[in-house]
Order: structure tokens, then sequence, then C-alpha cells
């Protein structure tokens, strides 16, 4: 019986490693479908709420028309990133499931700007190359064998980088600056996107099982923001002629 199994899994030392390594692989596919799960349904939530608040002249009155109550609703947002990163452990998954949703809600608030900003064809548009572009990402982080970990690393530096020359256009207003910060934008979020899948894998396979809830929303976090934010680069380039 067990050189049968082990004729089925070539490669392992015995059948035990087989099975083994079998089990693994099932338990971090079952956490990967939690992962996208939530995910899923965060940008679910975000589109949802941006939409019907894009749909209120009141309310977006009151978000937009306020320092306090915009300013105030993006440090709740940094807030609950943080919070959520950096206290996962001492937070029950029930807790920090949904400390997840209400970022969600917060930043549907926030996006509702972009159904005043540009058409209803450019979102469209854009959400469908994003969700292409991410897919696609995201299955290679999932299935690759290559370790993806130094990519990470450039492209954290990366993002820092962008985040300056970001923070420096809000006083040169360049064009020509502002191309180049989107298009480095889209390269460095659809590269998250394949690290972070990855990074989220290595994590399950490592965690207890009784951790699951907790690996999934820290993983749906990172997949969350790597998906809107490269949505938010793209639809510079999609929609700027609205």
């Amino acid at each position: 019986m067990e050189n049968n199994y082990y004729n089925a899994y070539p490669g392992y030392a015995s059948a035990s490693q087989a099975e083994s390594a079998h089990s693994i692989q099932a338990y971090c596919a079952k956490v990967m479908r939690r992962v996208f799960g939530k995910m899923f349904l965060g940008l679910f939530i975000t589109a949802l709420v941006s939409f019907l608040v894009a749909s209120s002249e009141t309310m977006l009155m009151f978000i937009f028309s306020s320092k306090i109550v915009f300013f105030g609703l993006i440090i709740a947002e940094l807030a609950l990133v943080w919070g959520i990163s950096g206290a996962i452990n001492k937070l029950s998954s029930t807790t920090a499931t949904l400390l997840f949703y209400l970022y969600a809600v917060i930043n549907g608030l926030t996006l509702s700007v972009i159904f005043v900003a540009y058409s209803m064809s450019a979102i469209f548009l854009t959400f469908a190359v994003t969700s292409l572009t991410f897919g696609a990402m995201a299955t290679f982080g999932y299935l690759t064998r290559q370790d993806l970990s130094k990519m990470g690393s450039i492209l954290f530096m990366a993002l820092i980088g962008l985040i300056i020359a970001t923070i420096v256009n809000i006083f040169l207003a360049s064009t020509a600056l502002d191309w180049i910060i989107s298009f480095a934008g889209v390269l460095i979020f659809t590269g998250l996107t394949a690290w972070d899948t990855q990074k989220i894998k290595n994590m399950a396979s490592m965690t207890d099982p009784s951790q699951a809830g907790k690996v999934a929303t820290l993983g749906a976090l990172s997949l969350y923001l790597d998906f809107v934010n490269l949505f938010l680069y793209l639809l510079r380039f999609f929609g700027r002629n609205n």
C-alpha cells in the first residue's frame, strides 16, 4: 500500500512525506480560499458604499466639503491598517475580520469621489483590466516555485520612493512626473500582488490551524490594498480623457 502511494507521488523520500506535503498543500489552498473570499467581500463592500455615497449629494458634501471629516476618515483608515497589521496576534479572529470590513466601509466613503470624477465606462474598463492583471499575478505568485522575497524587498523600497515622489509632485504639479508616478505605481502593485500572494501562502503553511482566520484576514487586507491601489493607478490612465 505504501509503495503504491509513493509511486503516486514521485520525488518524495517516503509515502508519509508525500502525504504530509499533500496535507499542507490542501490546507494552504483552504486558507487561500478564505483569503480571497474575505478580500472580494471587502472589495464589494467598498464598491457598494462608494456608489451609494456618490449617489447622494448630501453625503458627498458632508465628506468632501469639510477637511476635518475627510482627513479624519484618512487617519481612521491608516489607524485601522496599522492596528490590524500590528495587533493581529492580540485580536480575536472575529474582531480582526470586523475591523477589516470597517476599513472597507471607510475606504468606500473616501473613494466615492471616483464616481464623480470619472465616467462609468472608464471605471468598468479599469476594473476589468485590474481584475485580469491581479488574477494573473496572484496565480503566478501562488503557483511559482521561484522565491520572490528579493523582488519583494526591491518593490518595498520602490514603494517608498513612489510615496516620496507623489508628495513632491503635490508641490511641483508636473504632468510628466505624474505620468511616471502612475506607470511606476502600476508596476509596483502588479509585482506586490505576486509577492504578497506567495508570502501569504508561506504564512499559511507555517501557521497553526487555530490561527487560520487571522492569517486569512491579514492576507485579505494585503491583497485588498494591492487591488485597490492597482485599480487607482490604472484609472489615472484610462480616465485621463474624462
